[in-house]
């Protein structure tokens, strides 16, 4: 008998967040965080997106879902999940002391272009939003496609948000060459010189 398509992301989803938790102990000591109101506005798009995303509540009430992705469209969804959340996983892992949860500079930071970092500036924001878009399309509802727009939109938020930060903190000469030579978050899209 075949694993549902819903265990699966589950199970996904809640490896990829209990490791995420685990791994958010090996970072470089924090020397400043970015402060300010649309940081909150970032956190709240994402914290709202999740909850519809992953509420429970709406499979009770029998939320109709606009289209039918069978088991081999799940299971290919699944894949394409699992895909974003390694390519995440990679940047995490690449980018090592240095990462953190919200936007900080690191103690002995600098900006790390190898890797995916090569490929975009925001490789796990990447990772995460393809993985979001596929479980969206595999819930195929209303609600499900909100809630990954609200994330889309507030990873692509805090992505700005930390360009910023990082352009004032290493420096607009250094960060600007970098930001004209990699895209932000769509791999072979095109670097905005600025």
């Amino acid at each position: 008998m075949p694993i549902r398509p819903s265990i699966i992301f589950a199970v996904i989803w809640l490896g990829w967040l209990i490791s995420w938790i685990v791994a958010g102990f090996w970072t470089n000591r924090t020397e400043k965080h970015a402060a300010t109101w649309d940081v909150w506005a970032y956190r709240a798009l994402i914290v709202a997106g999740a909850l519809l995303l992953f509420d429970t509540t709406r499979r009770v009430l029998h939320e109709p879902r606009l289209w039918h992705v069978g088991f081999t469209g799940a299971y290919v969804l699944a894949g394409v999940t699992l895909a974003g959340i390694l390519f995440a996983w990679w940047a995490r892992l690449h980018i090592g002391r240095l990462w953190s949860g919200s936007i900080t500079r690191k103690t002995d930071h600098y900006i790390v272009d190898t890797g995916p970092y090569a490929l975009v500036r925001h490789p796990i924001y990447t990772g995460l939003i393809l993985a979001i878009i596929a479980t969206a399309a595999a819930q195929a509802t209303i609600t499900s496609i909100v809630a990954a727009v609200l994330i889309t939109a507030g990873f692509w938020l805090k992505a700005h948000i930390e360009e910023r930060f990082l352009t004032s903190e290493l420096g607009a000469e250094a960060y600007g060459s970098y930001r004209s030579r990699v895209p932000m978050l769509i791999p072979l899209g095109r670097a905005r010189a600025r």
